[in-house]
């Protein structure tokens, strides 16, 4: 009697095609059933609600808030328009280093500590003077300009 062409690794293949076979084809018949296709368009809007978050739901109309279009800002932020008069401020030298050729203003409105570079003193100044400046915005932060001494 001849021996049987097919050898036990050839019968394992043969099995694991056919299982393999066997769960693609299921995998298909479930997709087909749970698909989507045939539903109504209702059943397939998505709502979204007053946070933001999507929901099944229609949002509820008393909650609806009214806003005005010229509120809407697109873009950049507008920087407003600053009065001279406000650009004056008033304060007292805590810091200054006339050898580096830099120092702070303590503004009396604001409290805040503010930069100011030699280049932006138009008299002598010294620290603990009293002093009236501009600001303006640098690389950094607010620097004080025009830096004059008060009597």
């Amino acid at each position: 009697m001849a021996k049987s062409q097919e050898t036990y690794s050839k019968k394992e293949k043969e099995k694991k095609k056919l299982k393999k076979r066997q769960d693609k084809e299921e995998k298909r018949i479930e997709r087909k059933a749970n698909s989507n296709k045939g539903k109504s368009f209702e059943e397939m809007l998505a709502y979204v609600d007053e946070n933001g978050n999507l929901s099944s739901t229609p949002p509820d109309p008393s909650k609806r808030k009214i806003i005005n279009l010229e509120d809407i800002q697109l873009g950049a932020r507008k920087e407003q328009v600053v009065e001279p008069a406000d650009l004056i401020r008033k304060g007292n030298i805590t810091f200054y280093n006339e050898a580096k050729g830099y120092g702070f203003i303590r503004d009396e409105r604001s409290q805040e500590s503010i930069f100011f570079h030699v280049n932006g003193v138009m008299q002598q100044v010294k620290e603990k003077d009293k002093v009236s400046f501009e600001v303006e915005r640098g690389l950094k932060g607010l620097n004080a300009v025009k830096i004059t001494l008060l009597s």
